[in-house]
Order: structure tokens, then C-alpha cells, then sequence
């Protein structure tokens, strides 16, 4: 099978969660005998930090304009089993088009963002990857996020045939690591900054680094604003490579995960970060979200955190209960979510959409 595929970013993992996941399920896709090919537009900012210039069992192309990528990508395109357009490309609409004159390809999209993008066209706003038709013409619809946000597809987006596609981890890159001193922390975090994302970081974050001046917290990632609420225990790493990210949480006792109000609202929204988190081995505490225990069972996977006061309890914990917490979030991950488990999930979607496609042809 070969996947033509126009998105984000792969080759740069900087305030980009995308990129990880493309990687782990590109490796694993290759490992099934299938090719990627991806189109990406050589953003400066990409560029700047990127730290992948190739895909093993696929091919990344790079193109500044649009003009520029459109004939080698009808040339990909003309062999392609299935062409896929995901959220936040910023040339979806004219993947879109190209793909349907191109005919052959099964047509995919793939949000990465399902409650971002509809709160986005709720609010009137443009979204950069969707046209004006929405997504009517594609033969499948993959979404990260299950639940409702799947409905809203088919209502409000004239989606015809919805699965959920969820994140996941690559366990031969996410996997327990020394620590590192320069990362050692009570509490750490790794996450783009996100306006709607802060309430909920300064509540289980912000305020607990307040309330224990004497407990070290560490906050990985990009895109923070010079008025961000730092104390003096809070030490920032301005950007955390993915080959960092183990060493990273094997240097705390616990780790936070934050989900953008969006997806919390809708629910149903497991982030690559927490999949990998779990494989690391790391005890991870966060926010609560409908279906999270679908994923990780709280309590003995995972930590929930609403309030101040619930993140506070959460680090009082004895070491070696946080310990045991983390190993069984690691099999948990493991055995359920990682990247090749998701690879065969994607190909039986797959398989699946073409057969129903060529019914109703």
C-alpha cells in the first residue's frame, strides 16, 4: 500500500505534536510493508529546528510553494492507494482538489485537531486544510479524538464515513531512560503553549510551583509569552528534542499532562505526549477529560487532577507508590497503544473504506 500524504510537519518536532506521531506510525506502516510518502511546506520556522531529513520506507518532500509541489505530487499521486490530507495542512485545499482530479486514490482525511477544527468553524473562522464543501468528498475520515467530536464530523462537516484514529507511541524511541540532572523535577511538563491550554497548566502547575517554593518544577516547550507566570522554582527548557523526551521524564517523580479546553470539552482526547509519557515509564497526573479512563485506569495507571489541592496530594505520594504507577502506565501503553497496534488499525480502516468505496461506486 502506498500513502501519499499532505500535512503539518514531520521533519520538525517544534511546537508541533504532529511530528512525533507521524513518525512512530510511518516506521511501523513501513514495518507492514507499506510506503509514505509526505508533502510538507518548508516553513522557516520548521527548518529552523528541524531534526528528521529523511523517512525510512517513505519519502518526505519539502516545497516552499504550492506551484512548486503541485506536479510531483500528481506524479505521487498517480500510483498512490491512498491520498490523505490532515488537519492544519496548510495546503489541504489544493491537496484536495488535486486529489480528486487525480481519481485513482482512495481520499482520506485525517484531523489531528477534531475540537480545535470545529470550534474554529463554530466561531466563524477560517480552517486553512478544509474547503468550502468540507469534507463530503473524501471516502474516509480519521479523527484523533472519538466520542461526539465523530457526530460533529458527519453533521457539520458532511463527513460520510468516521472512525477514530487515536494517538500513540513508538516504544523504540519511548522507553525508560537514565535521568538527567539538568531535568530533575517534583513535577514537569512538556507542552506548546496554548492560551486555552493555561487555565488548567497555571491550576495544576503554576499554583503548586507557588504554594512549595522549595519543590523544583520543570516546563518544557515552545511559544511562551514574555507574561507567562514564572516563579522561581519553575526552570524552562525552551525546546526538548523527542531523543530528550525519556530523559526528560525519568528525571521527575511525576509529570503533568494538559489537554486544550477543546478537546477536554468534547473528551475523548488522549495526546501523543501522554501515550508517551506512559511508555517512559513515568507517573503521569492529569486533568479530567470523558473517556480518559477508556485509556489509562485512574488510580492505578494514572493520577486525575481538577484542582490546586488534587496536584498537591498527588506529589505527597510516596515515591514508590508513583513508581508502581508509572510501570503499569507503561504496559498499559505497550500493550495497547502503541504505534504498530495503531498502523494495523489504520490499515484495516483502510481496507475497509476502499471496499465500501468501490460497493458504492
Amino acid at each position: 500500500m502506498k500513502l501519499v500524504v499532505f500535512g503539518l510537519s514531520v521533519s520538525s518536532s517544534w511546537g508541533n505534536g504532529h511530528a512525533t506521531l507521524w513518525r512512530g506510525l510511518i516506521d511501523a506502516l513501513a514495518a507492514q510493508g507499506c510506503r509514505v510518502v509526505f508533502f510538507e511546506h518548508d516553513a522557516p520556522w520548521y527548518a529552523a529546528a528541524r531534526d528528521v531529513f529523511e523517512l525510512p520506507g517513505g519519502g518526505l518532500r519539502l516545497y516552499g510553494t504550492w506551484d512548486e509541489a503541485r506536479r510531483e505530487a500528481a506524479r505521487e499521486l498517480a500510483d498512490a492507494d491512498v491520498a490523505m490530507v490532515t488537519s492544519f495542512c496548510p495546503h489541504g485545499v489544493e491537496a484536495t482538489a488535486l486529489m480528486l482530479d487525480a481519481g485513482r486514490p482512495l481520499r482520506v482525511f485525517y484531523d489531528l485537531d477534531t475540537p480545535v477544527t470545529l470550534a474554529l468553524i463554530e466561531g466563524g473562522r477560517e480552517v486553512s486544510a478544509i474547503g468550502p464543501r468540507g469534507l463530503a468528498d473524501f471516502d474516509l475520515v480519521l479523527s484523533y479524538t472519538g466520542g461526539r467530536a465523530l457526530d460533529a464530523l458527519r453533521d457539520r462537516l458532511g463527513a460520510r464515513r468516521v472512525a477514530p484514529l487515536y494517538g500513540h507511541v513508538d516504544p523504540a524511541l519511548y522507553r525508560p531512560a537514565p535521568p538527567e540532572p539538568r531535568y530533575a523535577a517534583d513535577l514537569s511538563y512538556i507542552g506548546t503553549y496554548a492560551e486555552d491550554r493555561q487555565p488548567a497548566l497555571e491550576r495544576l502547575f503554576v499554583e503548586p510551583a507557588r504554594r512549595r517554593p522549595a519543590s523544583r518544577f520543570v516546563l518544557a516547550g515552545a511559544q511562551y509569552p514574555p507574561d507567562f507566570p514564572w516563579t522561581d522554582n519553575i526552570f524552562f527548557v525552551r525546546h526538548l528534542p523527542p531523543a530528550e523526551h525519556p530523559a526528560f521524564y525519568a528525571s521527575s517523580r511525576m509529570t503533568l499532562n494538559v489537554t486544550r479546553a477543546a478537546m477536554a470539552a468534547m473528551g475523548w482526547c488522549p495526546s501523543g505526549r501522554l501515550f508517551e509519557a506512559a511508555a517512559c515509564g513515568a507517573c503521569v497526573l492529569s486533568d479530567a477529560w470523558e473517556g480518559l479512563d477508556a485509556f489509562f485506569e485512574p488510580g492505578r495507571e494514572i493520577l486525575i487532577a481538577d484542582t490546586t489541592d488534587d496536584a498537591l496530594a498527588a506529589l505527597d505520594r510516596p515515591p514508590e507508590e508513583l513508581a508502581r504507577i508509572g510501570r503499569a502506565a507503561r504496559e498499559r501503553a505497550l500493550a495497547e497503544h502503541a504505534s504498530p497496534r495503531r498502523a494495523r488499525q489504520l490499515v484495516t480502516l483502510l481496507e475497509d473504506a476502499a471496499a465500501g468505496a468501490r460497493m458504492e461506486a
